[in-house]
Order: C-alpha cells, then structure tokens, then sequence
C-alpha cells in the first residue's frame, strides 16, 4: 500500500508539511518514492497564473535541447526555480542534474487562440517534450500547465524533501497533493509515481486496479490527446475523471457513478435512474476492480475522495475554516491539525464523494443515492 496526504489551505504552507505527514505514516509506504502536486502557488509564481510552468528533471543536455525547443515555439522564460545538487544524493535516489520548475510567456501566436485549443496545445507540448526525453533519457517531463509544480524523485519522501529543500518559499502552495510511494513495480519508474496530472486535473491513489487493461485499451480508443504512455494502472484515475469532466460535461458528482455504478436495482429506485443506466452501459469498461482510495484536485481547486466498493483502503477528511486535509491515516491529520475539531473528521463511506470547495469553509458528501441535479 501507499499512503496519501492532500492539503488545502487559504495560506500558502510549505510542501514539507504533507511530507512530515507521509513520515508519520511510514509503515504504510517502503520509502521507494515520493510524488507532489503543487497549485494555488505563493511567492513568484503567484503573478504568473496564466503561464504555463514547466517541471521535471533535466540532464546538463537535456536543458540545452528544452531551450532550444522552447525558443523555435516563441516560448520565453518569465521565472524559474531551479535545483542543482552537488553533494552525493541519499541512499537509493539517484544523481541529477537540474530539477526544474519554469515558468514561461505564452507564444504571441497564442494571444487569438481560444482557450480549449491552448490547453491542448499545451497538453502536445508536454507529450512532445516527454517523448524527446524518453529517446535520450535527458528529460523527464511531469506537468506543463499554469500555476502547477510536480515534483517526483525515488526515496524516503522526508528525506529527499530536506535534499531538495522544498522548505524554500518558491515551493509554498494552497492546494498540495503528495504520494509516498509503495513499490509495486519491477522496475522503479518516475512516471509511474503519483500523483497523475492533464489539463488541472490531478490525482492519486491507495490500491490496486485489476481492471486496468480493459479501462486502459477503451481510454486509449478515444483518442484522446494525452490518454497514453501508462505507466501505472493508477494514472487511469485520472484520465476517467478527465473524460468525465471535459468529455461527458459531468461534475464530479458523476466520477463515482462511472467507477462504481450502483447495482441495478439502485438504480431503477434513483430519481435519475434512466441516466445514471445510460450512463453506466456506455461507460461499462471504465468500472474500475479495487480496492482504490482516490484523492485528487479538480480544476477549480477542489479537492475530494472517494473509495470504490470494497472500502478496504482507509481515508479520513479533517480540518477547519480555512485549512483541511485528506489522509490515509488520522495520525496523518493529527499531525498537521492537532487543534482541529476530530468529532467532525470525515470516514468516506462507499457510496459517498467527500469534497472541500476552493472556499474552504466546510466540507461537503454527495452520496449516490443523492440527485444529481444534472441536465441530461
């Protein structure tokens, strides 16, 4: 099993505190990897929400073809935070040399092009720069979108976050996704790290997902820009909340009733009844095989979980007015909320979708057995 820890807060917290919880939960991880999603970014960043940032890990030749790349697409830095390390890296990570965060102008091509096009386009240029990377081993692509840092390395998540030094202002965030890794691989993969990412939408997982390869060949069959190169059954998560959202124009609401539809007879007894059996015939081989624990960030800025039906994947949703997180463990929450109210912390049932808004002043549960209050 992995272990998950997401924060959202109305200040921006440094990365190292999500990393202190996955610490505190270490029986649950092997220390393998460790994964973040940062957004809602503070300091220099926070100017620039409509650039896209680029972040990765790039050989010394890796960062000479990236600006090449960049420059013949009219792309031009406006910021950047960038990591050289020159002391021996921790037992099992291996030797870098620029973990990059940069953050550029769009291309004066782009000022007329609408919106969905642009995302697109930098969805194209994110698959374009991982494909470059993955033929020379010189760039390892994790994001491409405004106001969006990833950062994946192999090791102890607390100990590769005081290597990085993520403790620095440029790294603080309100919404903070991070994955401590349980190695379920032959081979160790950064992109098989959580969490997962395409167009402002992130997620990451607990469990496993045996229904992977139908799910996976129907998502590939869309062809859809950006549903390829899995390297975990994991990642897929993502791609059907994507294909819920952008593809169906559903709300999240609808993401649980595509994993986990209710049985038939729930159904017929649903006020939505005839949608939600439309809706499951059609997305008959997106229903996943668990046990998942889900948390992800919309892109709104809402976080939420879920868990399939078999709920044998713990998660707990805690916090206040202004700040709350979602774990794997309580000791997880207890750790970064000690003075929280725990009488109202949340234990996600099967049938629900536990979701803080990007207000950030209550959580809320929309059940299956609840409308939907969609218009089909």
């Amino acid at each position: 099993m992995c272990r998950l820890f997401a924060l959202t807060s109305q200040d921006p917290v440094s990365p190292m505190l999500a990393i202190k919880a996955l610490d505190v939960m270490r029986e649950g991880h092997d220390g393998s990897g460790v994964g973040l999603f940062l957004s809602g970014l503070s300091g220099p960043f926070e100017d620039l929400t409509d650039c896209p940032i680029l972040s990765g890990i790039f050989t010394t030749a890796g960062i000479r073809r990236l600006d090449k790349y960049m420059m013949d697409h009219d792309f031009m830095t406006k910021y950047k935070t960038s990591t050289r390390i020159f002391t021996a890296p921790p037992s099992g990570t291996p030797k870098r040399d620029v973990y990059l965060a940069r953050a550029y102008e769009k291309p004066e091509a782009w000022k007329n092009m609408p919106q969905e096009q642009q995302e697109e386009e930098m969805v194209r240029i994110r698959l374009e720069l991982r494909r470059m990377g993955e033929e020379k081993h010189d760039m390892t692509v994790f994001s491409f979108w405004p106001d969006t840092i990833m950062i994946k390395e192999l090791g102890d998540p607390l100990t590769i976050g005081n290597y990085l030094g993520l403790d620095r202002k440029d790294f603080n965030a309100r919404i903070i996704l991070a994955q401590g890794r349980q190695n379920t691989n032959y081979a160790i993969n950064l992109y098989a790290c959580h969490p997962f990412f395409i167009q402002g939408i992130c997620t990451m997982t607990n469990g496993e997902n045996t229904a992977f390869l139908p799910i996976k060949e129907f998502l590939e069959s869309r062809k859809i820009l950006g549903y390829e190169g899995y390297q975990s059954d994991s990642e897929v998560f993502t791609h059907i909340l994507h294909f819920t959202l952008k593809r169906l124009g559903l709300g999240i609401e609808a993401y649980k009733h595509i994993i986990n539809p209710l049985g038939d007879k729930q159904i017929e007894e649903h006020p939505d009844g005839p949608f939600l059996k439309r809706l499951k015939e059609t997305c008959r081989k997106l229903i996943i095989d668990g046990p998942n624990c889900v948390i992800g960030c919309l892109p709104d800025k809402s976080l939420f979980m879920v868990q399939d039906s078999k709920k044998l994947r713990p998660g707990v949703v805690g916090g206040k007015p202004g700040i709350y997180a979602f774990s794997s463990e309580v000791c997880g929450l207890d750790a970064i909320l000690p003075d929280r109210d725990t009488t109202k912390d949340i234990q996600p049932m099967h049938l629900d979708t536990v979701i803080v808004p990007p207000t950030r002043e209550e959580i809320h549960i929309c059940r299956q057995t609840d409308p939907l209050h969609l218009q089909h």
